[in-house]
């Protein structure tokens, strides 16, 4: 039996509009004879916003649809204000499998810039 293996996910500007981050989704699971694909899922298990910009910045991220910035899907942070020059972490153990989004929105545009680390492997 294979373990999940450590992925790095590589650092991403937040929007200042509710924008994607994170899906698994692959579009084409055709493989080889005699074994059958499954979409992959990630379990996060540590996220980093640093802020570049010498003010402070608040930013949601959401786990839920494509695009969903809905009120209730609120996840690690919702409105943290992330210091001027800083960072702020999120440390636990979420998993998303190919129908979960990560959606990201932040006060100001290309300034918060997302990294997580985490594992992925296959259902």
């Amino acid at each position: 039996m294979s373990a999940n293996k450590i992925i790095n996910i590589e650092p991403t500007y937040v929007a200042d509009t509710a924008t994607n981050i994170l899906n698994t989704a692959i579009s084409s699971l055709s493989g080889p004879t005699g074994y059958t694909q499954t979409q992959p899922y990630i379990i996060l298990r540590h996220i980093r916003l640093t802020n570049s910009s010498g003010s402070a910045v608040s930013v949601t991220l959401y786990k839920g649809e494509t695009g969903g910035s809905t009120g209730g899907t609120e996840f690690a942070f919702a409105g943290v204000s992330v210091p001027a020059n800083s960072y702020v972490d999120w440390y636990g153990a979420a998993r998303f499998d190919y129908g979960d989004y990560l959606v990201g929105k932040a006060g100001s545009g290309s300034v918060i810039t997302f990294t997580a680390e985490g594992e992925i492997g296959l259902s």
